[in-house]
């Protein structure tokens, strides 16, 4: 934890005698809680830990003086998830190869939410890896979960007027590092130019990889340093081709089950070998063809692979 963490003070509001359990009102907001912890921290299992955390600071509060609960336990999740955001810097600075968080399987309703699923997308949680922490805490709670300025300012320790400054700073960044825009796919139709993806992969087919990429396509692979992966981004549809194609051609004989799934709200796929869990990969379909592709391999990030509850 950088500095001491200021305390938070209960809004006046309703008495003891109206106070609702709460752990029934911790449980009603517990998947924003973890969405919020996991977008500021990019940590799946830092969400969770956060969200724990936080519940033993709620357990002490009276829910019954809280005008508003939503608002005041993302106060106690922000900060709890900006100390290990913080914490996690170095560790960040000296990661082998790119970056990618933490993957999620997320349920196919949360490609519905326009915003929340362009939030969790590993092309935006890239793009937030980029502001500092008190950047991505503003921009992630307002412009992703609505929170008033004051309602941050009391969130992250500052001022309603920084705030604002903070805010205007982080959508500047976030604007000019935004994935590539365009017409985002249906489900159904990322589904299947996922399905003709992973069939053009495994065969070996070069033109028909080829036809289904992005002329700009960005593949990045995170292996940690662990696992076999590309120490930097891979540009252009050629070059991204050839580079999946000779992945699965080295794998040889071995026994390869490939499962299709939903990965932070995109079409994507886990990767078993055996029973292991190798690789879990999303793609971002744009304008009816795949303008990113992103693939996990550290196993310290496929530890826990379930899906989780993501609102907003």
């Amino acid at each position: 934890m950088i500095g001491r963490e200021p305390e938070l003070e209960p809004e006046p509001g309703g008495g003891p005698a109206s106070a609702p359990d709460p752990a029934l009102v911790f449980a009603a907001h517990r998947p924003l809680l973890f969405t919020i912890a996991y977008e500021i921290t990019g940590s799946a299992a830092d969400a969770e830990d956060v969200v724990q955390d936080s519940w033993l600071r709620w357990a002490e509060v009276d829910p019954g003086a809280v005008r508003s609960p939503r608002a005041y336990l993302a106060q106690i999740v922000t900060r709890q998830a900006l100390n290990r955001l913080r914490s996690a810097a170095r560790r960040r600075e000296e990661y082998v190869g790119p970056w990618l968080p933490e993957p999620l399987l997320t349920a196919p309703d949360v490609a519905d939410d326009v915003v929340l699923a362009e939030s969790v997308s590993m092309a935006m949680m890239v793009v937030l890896e980029t502001l500092t922490p008190d950047e991505r805490a503003v921009f992630v709670l307002r412009e992703v979960f609505g929170f008033s300025h004051d309602e941050i300012a009391a969130a992250i320790g500052r001022n309603a007027p920084a705030v604002r400054q903070i805010a205007h700073r982080a959508r500047s960044h976030v604007r000019a590092r935004r994935p590539v825009a365009g017409a985002a796919a249906s489900p159904e139709t990322g589904e299947a130019i996922l399905h003709q993806f992973l069939t053009a992969t495994s065969t070996g087919d070069l033109q028909g990889l080829m036809d289904l990429l992005a002329p700009d396509v960005v593949l990045i692979t995170d292996g940690g340093g662990i696992r076999q992966a590309a120490l930097r981004p891979i540009l252009g549809a050629d070059k991204t081709a050839r580079f999946l194609i000779g992945v699965m051609s080295g794998l040889g004989g071995a026994e390869v089950l490939i499962e299709s799934v939903r990965v932070n709200g995109e079409p994507g796929s886990v990767v078993r070998i055996g029973d292991v869990t190798d690789t879990v990969g999303s793609v971002a379909v744009v304008d009816g063809r795949i303008a990113a592709i992103h693939l996990v391999r550290n196993p310290d990030k496929l530890r826990t692979l379930v899906q989780r509850p993501l609102t907003r």
